[in-house]
């Protein structure tokens, strides 16, 4: 537990500094201006006082069971400083300095030496190269922190380890008038590590809300199961930096190429049920509006407001984000109809037009509420002079201070002008935005999440059909053999026994054994090249179609041994099966995280269309399903233009095999099974490749 770092009942600053523009004299200043509730013991061998507040020679001179210890002093110093605070049984050290292991070999050993002592003593180090943590709670007031933002009290609670960027979310929420609860941010969070900051957040009762800035994952698989806990309780929202490089250039599969360098993390947040974003911006708007509101239960939306083309601008934002406009039901709109000024527009968005006053907003946000057509209202809200807007507000507020449905609103207005009616918004609760647009998108981020906590997550299906150990023996044997790439033989055994479907199928070595095979499979067939050289078949001359006889299948074959003078040349003897739709399923290793699985539109053009999705293994069968919708041109999985749909039941079962595959050979570095043809009632692998 974290509580006593979060919630101290004292504070002791070591490297406490007389200099005013001092890290060790701010976080000094910081607890009194924040009215901290405990005492503060400042620690400084040659200065009698500190911002008034009597200084100690030593942390030896301060009275036992200290929570916490900020030091603001030399790397070279800390070793032995933890150590004292050992023996005054002090909780938490915040290690505001830095000089440890983001700075090399030297370093590094002096952090690895204060951590052993630290363990030694029950000490929890916070940090070290970092800004501390804030709490608002009014029974704590601990701004245990070194930056400048003071928080109102809030309900939002951000943790990251780059304190830039954390500063700059909490800034965002100070200019919005929105309150903040905790706020964490350490460093190199050598001991405390943010999956612990997130689990405490998430037993927190003050917080509704996590945000948090990811650079990147020590610990991915911790990080998803702590973060899956947490986000089915309350939002969790999150930012990752660095996603525009591409990585695997050098790829031996399709599925390497097409994935990311990090879409990895974007894949653990949508495993884990974490809104993702892409802009901070977007970031601190929805947080502001999860704050406050509760979660809606669909994504229908009523929309009132007193001016038309703002609620076009969100209607537009809104209906792009999946959300609907349903129209007014016969009760509501009578209503209305008696309730509104006989030129209002009674529709939905139901406009009040600008002379709407009190009681109109008031008929409109207690009819939407209860009427059952929507799950959460979006208010456009512009201030003339001619109305009496704080009246509105009231209304507004009161109707919000219910938590009926959520509401947001886009406020238009002169802040400077309108101050009253804007503090009556902001003290109620009422998640407020400039623009129209943006209002919009934080209703759609809600309804997102919304839709997470209604997500059946399906089950990880054991297929008890499948040969593992035989498919094992075929992997050691590569192994022993040191092969990156596995031949055809190998590959198409493992597919057998995961009863994965495949063409007909022959591996052989001569023209002679290729007509044979030919002639055992059944006639028409496929020839392929297969060499650890030859990669990308078709692009080479490596595949011969629709061989119908066996003189053309020996004909082939001498071409390809002319083409490709390998030693290891072998030839894959296939069914021909003309027609189908061609879709591509992969995979691709990441470390720490088992397997990326790919599902997507397959063939030669799988590289320009791009159009493919990703998800961690182990897949559940409501993940399987998911990814065939998932796509651009899942419409052509269900049949087009007099096409028929194919089997999605016999696709979802390869994926699900092939994440059994998976899991049982965490050897395999990048699959493709490429393309995979999919039929009216089954499917079926007509190329493949595994590298280890």
């Amino acid at each position: 537990m974290l509580e006593s770092l979060f919630r101290p009942k004292s504070v002791a600053v070591i490297g406490a500094s007389t200099k005013e523009f001092s890290i060790g004299n701010r976080v000094i200043r910081n607890l009194v201006d924040f009215e901290f509730k405990g005492p503060i013991y400042p620690i400084n061998p040659k200065a009698d006082e500190v911002r008034g507040i009597k200084a100690y020679k030593s942390i030896m001179d301060v009275p036992d069971g200290v929570d916490v210890v900020h030091m603001v002093i030399p790397a070279k110093f800390v070793p032995q400083a933890v150590e004292d605070c050992g023996i005054k049984k002090v909780k938490n050290i915040i290690i505001n300095s830095g000089g440890f292991s983001e700075t090399g070999p030297e370093g590094e050993a002096i952090e690895k030496d204060f951590l052993a002592r630290a363990k030694k003593y029950g000490i929890r180090i916070f940090g070290p190269n970092c800004q501390g943590i804030i709490n608002s709670d009014p029974d704590i007031r601990a701004y245990c922190n070194f930056t400048f933002t003071q928080p109102d009290v809030g309900y939002i609670s951000i943790v990251a380890l780059s304190g830039g960027v954390a500063e700059v979310i909490h800034q965002g929420f100070s200019e919005m008038g929105i309150g903040t609860r905790i706020y964490a941010s350490n460093g190199n969070a050598c001991d405390v590590t943010i999956p612990e900051i997130i689990r405490y957040l998430g037993e927190d009762e003050g917080t509704r809300v996590i945000v948090t800035y990811v650079e990147g994952l020590r610990d991915p698989e911790t990080f998803m199961t702590v973060a899956r806990e947490v986000a089915a309780k309350k939002p969790v929202l999150a930012m990752k930096a660095g996603r525009t490089a591409e990585g695997a250039k050098a790829a031996a599969s399709h599925t390497g190429g097409l994935a990311k360098e990090d879409l990895a993390t974007d894949l653990i947040f949508k495993k884990a049920g974490i809104l993702s974003f892409r802009d901070e911006g977007e970031l601190i708007q929805a947080a502001a509006a999860f704050a406050t509101q509760p979660i809606p239960k669909g994504n229908r939306v009523g929309v009132i407001t007193n001016t038309g083309g703002p609620a076009v601008i969100a209607t537009d934002v809104m209906v792009g984000d999946g959300l609907t406009l349903p129209p007014l039901s016969e009760k509501t709109a009578a209503f209305l109809k008696e309730n509104l000024y006989p030129e209002a527009s009674v529709n939905n968005p139901v406009d009040v037009l600008a002379t709407g006053n009190a009681a109109h907003y008031r008929a409109c946000m207690d009819s939407m509420m209860a009427d059952d057509n929507y799950d959460c209202l979006y208010i456009n809200f512009v201030t003339p002079f001619f109305v009496d807007t704080d009246s509105i507000a009231k209304e507004i507020v009161a109707v919000n201070q219910q938590r009926i449905k959520p509401i947001v609103c886009n406020l238009i207005t002169d802040r400077r002008q309108w101050t009253e009616t804007v503090k009556i918004l902001q003290d109620g609760g009422v998640p407020c935005f400039s623009l129209p647009g943006v209002a919009a998108r934080a209703l759609s981020a809600m309804v997102r999440y919304g839709r997470i906590l209604e997500k059946e997550a399906g089950d990880v299906k054991t297929f008890m059909d499948v040969d593992k150990a035989g498919a094992a023996a075929i992997m050691q044997k590569a192994v022993a053999s040191r092969r990156k790439m596995l031949t055809a033989d190998d590959v198409y055994g493992i597919l057998d026994a995961y009863k994965i479907p495949t063409a007909g199928w022959a591996v052989v070595g001569t023209a002679e054994e290729a007509a044979e095979a030919a002639g055992d499979i059944g006639f028409p067939v496929v020839v392929k090249a297969d060499s650890e050289s030859v990669i990308h078949k078709s692009d080479m001359g490596g595949v011969a179609v629709n061989l119908a006889d066996a003189a053309a299948v020996r004909e082939a074959v001498s071409q390809m041994q002319a083409k490709f003078p390998a030693d290891d040349l072998k030839f894959l003897v296939q069914k021909f099966t003309p027609g189908g739709t061609e879709v591509i399923m992969g995979a691709k290793a990441e470390e720490g995280l088992g397997h990326l699985i790919m599902f997507g539109v397959g063939g030669i053009y799988v590289e320009v269309l791009k159009d493919v999705v990703f998800n961690l293994a182990p897949l559940t069968s409501a993940e399987a399903e998911d990814m065939l919708s998932e796509i651009r041109l899942a419409p052509l999985l269900e049949g087009v233009r007099g096409q028929k749909g194919v089997d999605r039941a016999g696709l979802q079962e390869v994926l699900l095999r092939l994440s059994q595959l998976l899991a049982d050979l965490p050897q395999i570095q990048e699959l493709d099974l490429n393309p995979t043809l999919a039929f009216e009632d089954s499917a079926c692998v007509v190329d493949a490749r595994i590298s280890l």
